[in-house]
């Protein structure tokens, strides 16, 4: 019997209140946070309970994200033990606001910037796992 697979994708704007730094640049623990909103995705789709994130294995920050870019935030389960479930992770801007144009105007890129990825495990404890796998 082929392992079920499970994945999860968010996408949402940053905006001016998440910008951290000077030049409107988003700090990277942002990126860490939609991480651990798509680990508690997957988990209730493949237990049914939102579990526990245990443990970062890497975790790299590959471009800048500035206030206005579009993320989309993926993860997938890569292994599924007695109550660990190994996950890896990809923050990608998919849009760009385009200020030398507009103040409101945005262009979504014909190529997705990796702007993070990462490791992690994730647990769900016996007792709070209502799916069989």
């Amino acid at each position: 019997m082929e392992e079920k697979k499970y994945t999860s994708m968010i996408r949402l704007r940053m905006s001016a209140k998440d910008a951290h730094y000077g030049g409107n640049l988003v700090d990277g623990a942002h990126m860490v946070h939609l991480f651990g909103d798509v680990a508690t995705e997957l988990l209730i789709q493949c237990d049914g309970d939102e579990g526990l994130f245990c443990a970062y294995n890497n975790i790299e920050f590959k471009a800048p994200v500035y206030a206005g870019d579009f993320i989309e935030a993926y993860g997938e389960i890569t292994h599924i033990g007695n109550t660990s479930r190994k996950m890896k992770f990809e923050a990608r801007k998919v849009a760009v606001p385009r200020p030398d144009i507009s103040d409101s105007a945005a262009d979504f890129l014909d190529e997705p910037i990796v702007v993070a990825i990462a490791e992690g495990t994730c647990v769900t404890p016996k007792k709070c796992q209502r799916k069989e796998h």
